[in-house]
């Protein structure tokens, strides 16, 4: 399965939506997609993983440095309804504690 990304405001937010799996070949356009929502829509962002089903270190990477752009930019990221094999990553590296995770895109909208 591919990467899919879909990107939307919601409020003074930008939502980018993440589908399929994330690895080395697809962080690029992750990365990509995010430095160009941060930059010409908002700081504030939040990536909702609903629909991820697949994240190695190359994807953990990726939202690293969404974190530190946002922040950077005086924003931030929160991320939105992990799947369990997603979830158990952040959980594991301990990412899930710099970046909130909450398990509906308005919430996490709501946590920046």
């Amino acid at each position: 399965m591919k990467l899919r990304l879909a990107r939307h405001a919601l409020g003074d937010a930008v939502v980018v939506a993440v589908a399929g799996e994330l690895d080395l070949f697809t962080a690029p356009f992750l990365r990509d997609e995010v430095r160009d929502a941060i930059k010409q829509d908002s700081a504030r962002l939040v990536l909702d993983l609903q629909q991820l089903s697949f994240m190695d270190s190359s994807g953990l990477s990726v939202l690293i440095e969404a974190w530190r752009l946002a922040t950077g930019e005086g924003g931030g990221v929160s991320l939105a309804a992990p799947q369990a094999p997603v979830a158990r990553i952040l959980r594991t590296t301990g990412l899930d504690r710099r970046i909130k995770v909450y398990s509906d895109v308005d919430s996490a909208v709501g946590g920046i």
